[in-house]
């Protein structure tokens, strides 16, 4: 009778301690910020509008994807490498968008596919030969979609820049006159992937 007494104080003990550690951690499950799940979902459902889209055209590399969420600030990282084999981001860096993009309005953008804008658009790219030009190496975009099958026109093209920062920051880098624009250093490890590449990559900018 004593050992099932003792037995039920040792029960009764660690369940008012359970219940006591609950109360006083009530945040302790929740391990990231909504913004980073939210992104998270946004990723992983372009991911699959990406797979769907290579189902139908197996002319494109179907093992690595790039893909640029808007609606993270420009100051964070916001430009992705996929491994479609993997299930993984395997790279990131901070873009640059369009200055026609801008609101004026935070976190807000305006997306347009209209020549001269300087606006970012939306939509699936593949990414073609790579070029000299202004910015040095660069590399020719053509729209898949609607939103942005103007981009080759609008000299809308994957290039680095030296104001483009490499480190996250907590404020917005520079603009650009629409094209997708990154830090040299990352364009250089996105460059050794898309020249090993046989086929075209995708790159989705969503927002």
């Amino acid at each position: 009778m004593k050992q099932l007494f003792g037995l039920l104080v040792i029960v009764l003990t660690l369940g008012l301690g359970y219940w006591f550690t609950k109360k006083s951690n009530p945040a302790f499950i929740q391990s990231k910020p909504l913004s980073d799940d939210a992104a998270q979902k946004r990723l992983l459902s372009k991911i699959k509008v990406l797979q769907k889209f290579l189902e139908k055209n197996p002319k494109y590399n179907n093992e690595v994807v790039f893909l640029a969420d808007l609606k993270i600030m420009s100051g964070k990282n916001r430009f992705f490498v996929y491994d479609l084999k993997q299930n993984k981001v395997t790279d990131q860096g901070l873009m640059a968008h369009g200055l026609g993009s801008e609101t004026g309005i935070e976190g807000k953008l305006y997306f347009s596919n209209i020549p001269n804008s300087n606006t970012t658009s939306l939509g699936i790219y593949a990414i073609g030969k790579d070029y000299v030009g202004k910015f040095g190496k660069s590399y020719k975009l053509f729209g898949l979609e609607k939103t942005n099958d103007k981009a080759f026109e609008r000299f809308i093209v994957l290039h680095h820049y030296e104001k483009v920062p490499y480190e996250e920051q907590s404020s917005p880098i520079c603009n650009s006159l629409g094209c997708p624009m990154v830090n040299e250093k990352f364009f250089n490890r996105l460059e050794k992937i898309l020249d090993n590449s046989e086929k075209k990559i995708l790159l989705n900018i969503y927002y």
